[in-house]
């Protein structure tokens, strides 16, 4: 099959174009390479994407709809995976122009784009983040979701919902993946994992928020790929409602349009995750406990119910066979001097 994913130099969609060219699809990857993180750990992605055949990469911004519409020309995709976003809670409150310039403005060209070429199946990354306040435990997705508590997560929700309303205008089939704290090797030097294992090799301390009370549904990065390639199988049409009574499923009453979580239902708790890591590291963590940050979740808890339905898959692997797999990789790409 001939896929389009953007974001293929980011941490998901690197791993996502990689399963699929070495499965013997046609990938075009479309990314802007921007600074937001170390830029030389995104051409490392992309260099070894490049040694397959099937791989052709195209640099260029989603807010460049000509440049974004001629790379989808290009591929002439059979599916659109649409991984390329401004990411992280934190940055959208320094960086708020980002997350509009990006998440609003390049998804809607992704999204106007596939209602020109009508793709068999488009798929969006969202994010659990969307739950914003939510109480309820665990998050299904039918529940509601208008509180965010970053702009991150408002702009994330904003493109759900522009691409419902094109599903529904234009029958394009879309389904909007919400994916929990994601992991694993090659993932971004931002996140808690990889600044965790360079802290505490280094000896340096870490910050830890929320006096590690937090809890997050950590979803290992082979596990995500695993959720998101069964999903874009499982196209999404009017008339495709589970039984009812069967599960809560998402799929809406006016358009070819589904919202997904791939999340394992095991959130763990901050302080947990980081004895994890000591614990493979055999080194203790130096804790510079701190409060909540503004915009940060207190808990993220998927419900894999709706995904099992849909695919008989749930995310399997556990967080210390995961943690162990970044440290492998880590050790292998930033040995110690």
């Amino acid at each position: 099959m001939r896929y389009f994913i953007t974001g293929t130099a980011g941490f998901i969609g690197f791993h996502l174009a990689h399963r699929l060219v070495g499965e013997g699809h046609t990938v075009v990857g479309f990314d802007a390479m921007t600074p937001y993180y170390d830029v030389e750990l995104k051409r490392k992605r992309h260099a070894l994407l490049e040694r397959f055949e099937g791989f052709t990469g195209v640099i260029g911004r989603l807010e460049d709809r000509v440049a974004l519409a001629a790379a989808v020309e290009t591929a002439k995709p059979d599916v659109i995976l649409h991984l390329a976003a401004q990411a992280g809670v934190r940055y959208s409150l320094k960086e708020p122009r980002s997350y509009i310039d990006s998440n609003l403005v390049g998804s809607f060209n992704v999204i106007d784009i596939a209602r020109d070429i009508q793709p068999q199946h488009l798929l969006i990354a969202s994010t659990s983040s969307v739950y914003g306040s939510n109480e309820k435990v665990p998050f299904e997705e039918d529940d509601r979701a208008d509180e965010p508590m970053s702009l991150y997560a408002a702009t994330k929700k904003s493109m759900e919902l522009m691409a419902h309303s094109y599903a529904h205008l234009f029958a394009v089939p879309t389904t909007a993946f919400r994916f929990f704290t994601v992991y694993g090797p090659w993932g971004r030097p931002d996140m808690a994992l990889f600044k965790f294992v360079e802290a505490i090799r280094q000896g340096r301390p870490i910050d830890v928020y929320g006096e590690g009370r937090m809890s997050r549904d950590f979803t290992y990065i082979d596990d995500l790929v695993d959720g998101i390639l069964r999903l874009s199988q499982a196209v999404p049409s009017e008339a495709s409602r589970l039984r009812e009574g069967a599960v809560a499923d998402s799929l809406s009453h006016h358009a070819p349009f589904r919202t997904v979580n791939i999340g394992g239902g095991q959130p763990i708790e901050l302080l947990t995750f980081i004895e994890t890591i000591e614990q493979r590291l055999g080194l203790k963590a130096i804790k510079n406990m701190l409060p909540m940050q503004p915009g940060d979740m207190q808990r993220t808890y998927a419900s894999p119910d709706l995904l099992k339905a849909l695919t008989s898959f749930q995310p399997k692997v556990t967080l210390a066979d995961g943690v162990g797999r970044f440290v492998d990789w880590y050790d292998e790409h930033y040995p110690q001097a």
